[in-house]
Order: C-alpha cells, then structure tokens, then sequence
C-alpha cells in the first residue's frame, strides 16, 4: 500500500514538488542549493533546460552591469546632427531596435532612438523630420549596478536599454534587457539573425578577425597554416576555454600560440564569439 499522500490535484507531481520533496536538509548558501538542484537533475527530477535556467537565475543575481554590458567602443550611436541619409544605412545594417544618441561625443547621451519610431520617414520623407522629435529619455546606471535589480526595473519601468557610465561619469558601455535574459535562458536568436550563416572565420582588418566558438580546428589550422591539435577538443572554443582554465567573460583576453583571443559574447554555460589577433607574419 502507498501511503504517501497524493497531490492536491490528483495528478502526477509536478517537477517543482519533486524536487522540494528531494531536500534532505535546507541548503545553506548558494553553491549548497545548486549542488541539491544539480543532483535533482541527474536524477531526473527536472529536465536539464530547467537546470540551466535555475543555473542561470542564479547567477545573474551575483553579477553587475560592468560584467555583461556592451562596452562603448561596440556601441552603434547615431548623432543628434545626422541627417537620414547619413544614419539610416548604419540602422539597417546593424539591425538593432535601439540606438543611443550623442552629442559631441559618446558621453553626451541626448536619448534613446528606436528604431520603429523612424516609420514617419516612410510616409512624409525627410520633409521637416528631426531626431529630437522622436527620440526618447535615456536610463543612466553605473556599472556596479546588480542585474537582478536592473532586471525588475526594466520589466517595471518598460524599458530595454540602459546607458552604462563608470566611475568618472563617462559612458562605459549599454547594456539591455535581453543581455540579461540570454545570462539566465542562453543567446536569444530573433528573425534578424541568420540561421544559414555558416561562415566561420570573417576578416575584419588586416590583423583583426572575428571568429566563431563552434570554428572546427581543422578548418582554423588550415585558414591561418596553424597547428593547433584536434585531439582533445574539436572546436576553438573547447581550446580557448581549456587555456581559460574558466568560463570566460565578454572582453577577457587569452593567447594561444602568440594567436590572442577575445571573448566578444559567452553566456553562461560557453563561449559564442571571439575577438582574434593571429600573430604577426615578420
């Protein structure tokens, strides 16, 4: 006979009453709680998805803007002086749905450009459009700013973006609300992205490249003639995370075989993007 009681529902527990039934005792830090939660999952009490959330909201409770914002020289700003013919190509192309907008520079913020405000251009043309006339109050935090808290307000607040400024006051980089949410759930793709881009490897400069995690190594030796090994790891990423010895932030740097390596995006379960300088050919 069972005699445990049965949910109040009648049916099947649901993952959240098996896991609490799962705690032999109440954790007493952090680390204590996602080793219970960890074990929950090896034993099939929640699927490894909901881990990964669990993972992730945890997190992000311990980190601040300054560890996840786009720093300022990654920024697309338009200017307040632009004319549309000037910043309507940068808008297209990036294909962002904000925009800060400077002054003289990039810590004179005047606001925030979306970019679906500039719909009016299609029905009246440039015929008397200004910025000023759409562009909206910017959000200014300093980067010690917990992304928990940032979290709440943008969802209380209604807005996406936020300006980042450093100690100084100057502007240190932006951060939105789906960089937080890619920190809990993984990288967000929308229909901007393309799911066919297969490119690897693209050059941006002379010495300058910008390279996928998921690079088979095979295919990294041949482009730059290197000699990195497959034998352990089947993609950069496996190897500039080993050289790590960590999961690595956005903007940490590494060097492998005088080849420097910068994490341009990682959340937190793996690197996506990387930053690389190959050495210089004397």
């Amino acid at each position: 006979m069972n005699d445990e009681p049965p949910s109040s529902n009648g049916q099947e527990k649901s993952w959240l009453e098996r896991l609490a039934s799962s705690f032999s005792s109440e954790p007493k830090s952090q680390e204590e709680l996602l080793e219970v939660i960890r074990e929950a999952a090896s034993n099939q009490l929640l699927d490894q998805e909901a881990f990964g959330i669990i993972q992730g909201a945890l997190g992000v409770s311990g980190l601040q803007a300054r560890e996840i914002m786009i720093p300022r020289s990654q920024m697309v700003t338009v200017n307040v002086d632009e004319p549309p013919e000037e910043f309507l190509p940068k808008v297209i192309e990036s294909g962002h749905s904000r925009f800060p907008v400077i002054g003289e520079n990039s810590d004179d913020i005047k606001g925030i450009l979306l970019a679906k405000d500039l719909l009016p251009l299609i029905l009246r043309g440039h015929k008397d459009f200004t910025l000023e006339s759409v562009i909206r109050n910017a959000t200014i935090i300093p980067e010690s700013k917990r992304l928990n808290i940032l979290l709440r307000e943008f969802r209380e607040n209604r807005y996406h973006m936020a300006l980042v400024i450093d100690e100084y006051g100057g502007i240190s980089g932006l951060i939105t609300i789906e960089d937080i949410l890619e920190e809990i759930v993984g990288e967000i793709s929308d229909e901007t992205d393309d799911e066919n881009d297969d490119v690897f490897i693209r050059k941006v400069d002379d010495n300058d490249y910008i390279v996928k995690a998921l690079t088979p190594i095979e295919d990294f030796n041949e482009y730059f003639n290197s000699g990195f090994s497959d034998e352990e790891f089947d993609t950069v990423g496996g190897l500039v995370m080993q050289n790590f010895g960590h999961l690595p932030k956005r903007n940490e740097i590494t060097e492998l075989e005088s080849f420097s390596f910068r994490v341009l995006y990682s959340d937190n379960r793996q690197i996506h993007l990387l930053r690389l300088t190959p050495p210089t050919v004397e």
